[in-house]
């Protein structure tokens, strides 16, 4: 950590926040100069986006709004999520789904205690007063009679929420729906069924969603948490990981041929992260799939992000199993490599084809043009490499255009790390995904990381990093390193094409990983202030990097200084973006050379805190937002009071 935030650590009074212009006649400290028709590289559409992964219960009791837990019984535990009461039994035979055989059989032989199911969703059930939530089920009885179900609401105190009554009168499997209209809201609910009648009866795939979803899709995303996401204006969006691509072994890798066609037929997966920590244990946590590759999709399209998929490259999570049998032999990877070549087809692929089809039947008959694809996740060695050269040659020979992602590894240096830089320049890929969980001290010092690339290898990726502190808290003090790093990444965007912050979500009462993106509970949800540095750099990203220099060089850590300069050809704008990491008030002028006589309006967009260790949370969720002040300059001298401790947008129209 440079010596200035270890001392802004330590500040215990509050230091001027603000941030002002100031007259001419004030004397700066420093001078920073801009030619702003010295057009640079091109900052490419994708630059800033986001990655999803299932983790933190990302998807499901997260970004996935269905509000039920295990609802097709197909847990290895199959109750999990469920409490029983009076005869309730597990039953597979004649099932209504072939993929997903497993439902509950309830008889009711006028037990005192009755006989049914209660579920407690994803650490309770969040519902909201007047908003309507639709719960649907398949059933059948066993003989020509109607049969009676009672489903309640039921508050964290027992209370009954609300009540409605469903007549089951059919020996075949026939889906139910009711509609709720909760008049309280409850961030702890559960859904109790209870039987009416005696007899016997089968139930199976119970869902409950909010009528109001994002977009209002069925199926549906939770929407002010995929809000959240769209406001982020990402440019791509990497799915569906992380880790959670390769599996503890291959059977539990990710198969996204299993996460489309209908929702209560894609067989779930155990997830990955419901075991890897010791001390973050979550046993009832898998993988529904009902946010598949389908639902990911779209959502790109709806959020104006390119999508990445990542694929499985024939090995599984080698940091979780290093037994050579739960690797995919290469004489044997054809499956693999026609999953990815049948992945692109699904997203592409007219609707006379097979996939394209299948895509054009789920509701999307258009292509979703997707045009880039990635191929094993922190994989390393020639175990890795062996497998991605079959798979760049199949895909450049039936989809030439598409481009092709490898990796570098987990670590940003080191042996494998040099070893699979040079190898991906030998295979041929287009970009390399770089990763790096590291320190405040190592985001900083990297600024310059990209200066010294080679400018005609692949190009990079940085498809996983987040500043870590020893606390591993979203702090102001890791915002504000990203952001100086960021700066460092536009700079250099004829190297980086890509980047997206990891992880993206993390549940308040379930999570195993942090620092994360947003925080969300059953109710509402965070923004970070490392949400904050993603959304300033996103929604003003501009469209070629400008030369900005202060003594001739580029700004990356002096006097604590970091920042980088942009066009934006969309509005015909010039945008600064530079962080003060210091503890110290700076007075910068700026001189924009070739900027045209008289007077341009100015936006200035702060990110800033006195306290480093200052954090969001659910009590104080606004304490870390974005400032936005309105002013103008005169000519080409533009000068500024740069507050300390601070990360600061300027926006000129030219």
């Amino acid at each position: 950590m440079n010596s200035n935030l270890k001392k802004g650590l330590c500040v215990l009074s509050f230091l001027t926040a603000g941030f002002s212009l100031f007259g001419q006649s004030t004397e700066s400290d420093y001078l920073i100069k801009m030619d702003v028709d010295k057009i640079g590289s091109t900052i490419q559409p994708t630059m800033y986006g986001v990655f999803f992964e299932d983790i933190n219960f990302g998807a499901d009791g997260g970004l996935y709004a269905e509000l039920i837990k295990n609802r097709s019984f197909e847990f290895e535990y199959p109750f999990t999520g469920w409490t029983p009461f009076g005869d309730v039994s597990i039953r597979s035979d004649k099932p209504c789904f072939d993929r997903n055989p497993h439902y509950a059989r309830l008889i009711n032989r006028k037990q005192l205690t009755g006989t049914g199911l209660i579920n407690e969703g994803f650490k309770g059930i969040g519902i909201k007063t007047n908003e309507k939530y639709d719960l649907s089920f398949y059933a059948r009885t066993l003989k020509n009679e109607t049969m009676k179900l009672k489903i309640e609401m039921v508050s964290d105190k027992n209370d009954i929420i609300e009540s409605k009554e469903v007549s089951i009168n059919s020996k075949s499997w026939n889906k139910y729906m009711i509609t709720f209209a909760p008049m309280q809201t409850c961030s702890k609910s559960s859904i109790r069924i209870t039987m009416l009648t005696t007899g016997v009866l089968d139930i199976e795939h119970i869902s409950l969603f909010p009528q109001e979803t994002f977009n209002n899709r069925s199926n549906g995303l939770r929407k002010d948490l995929a809000m959240a996401l769209k406001d982020l204006k990402p440019g791509v969006f990497r799915f569906p990981g992380g880790c959670i691509v390769e599996g503890t072994d291959l059977s539990t890798r990710y198969q996204w041929k299993n996460t489309i066609g209908p929702v209560e037929n894609r067989p779930i997966n155990i997830n990955r992260w419901n075991y890897t920590f010791s001390h973050k244990k979550f046993p009832d946590y898998y993988q529904s799939y009902g946010l598949g590759f389908y639902e990911y999709f779209v959502l790109s399209e709806d959020i104006g992000a390119e999508p990445l998929p990542v694929l499985n490259c024939g090995l599984s999570c080698q940091y979780e199993n290093n037994d050579p049998n739960q690797n995919c032999p290469v004489d044997k990877l054809e499956p693999y490599i026609e999953d990815a070549l049948d992945l692109i087809e699904f997203a592409n692929g007219p609707i006379t084809s097979t996939w394209g089809k299948i895509r054009a039947d789920m509701g999307h008959p258009a292509p979703f043009n997707l045009k880039m694809i990635a191929i094993g996740n922190e994989q390393w060695g020639t175990l890795y490499t062996e497998r991605l050269e079959p798979f760049v040659k199949a895909i450049r020979a039936k989809y030439p255009n598409i481009k092709i992602i490898g990796s570098s590894g987990p670590q940003a240096e080191g042996k494998d790390f040099d070893f699979l830089w040079p190898e991906m320049k030998r295979i041929g890929v287009d970009l390399v995904d770089e990763h790096y969980y590291r320190s405040p001290e190592w985001f900083l010092s990297n600024a310059n990381r990209y200066d010294s690339y080679d400018r005609n290898g692949p190009k990079v990726f940085a498809g996983e990093y987040a500043c870590h502190a020893p606390d591993k808290e979203n702090s102001f003090l890791t915002a504000l390193s990203e952001a100086a790093f960021m700066t460092g990444l536009e700079r250099n965007a004829d190297v980086v094409h890509l980047c997206t912050y990891a992880p993206l979500f993390a549940h308040k009462e379930a999570w195993q990983w942090r620092p994360d993106l947003i925080w969300f509970d059953n109710l509402s949800f965070v923004k970070t202030p490392n949400y904050y540095v993603q959304q300033l750099f996103g929604n003003n990203a501009g469209t070629h990097v400008l030369a900005l220099t202060m003594n001739g060089k580029a700004v990356s850590g002096q006097q604590n200084l970091y920042a980088t300069a942009a066009s934006d050809a969309t509005d015909n704008t010039l945008i600064i973006k530079i962080a003060n990491t210091g503890i110290d008030q700076k007075k910068i002028s700026f001189i924009l050379e070739g900027l045209k006589a008289g007077v341009h309006a100015v936006t200035l967009t702060h990110l800033n805190s006195s306290d480093l260790n200052a954090k969001n949370s659910f009590e104080t969720p606004d304490l870390i937002t974005p400032k936005v002040v309105h002013s103008y300059i005169k000519d080409k001298k533009m000068d500024i009071a740069l507050p300390p401790l601070s990360f600061t947008i300027l926006r000129i129209a030219r």
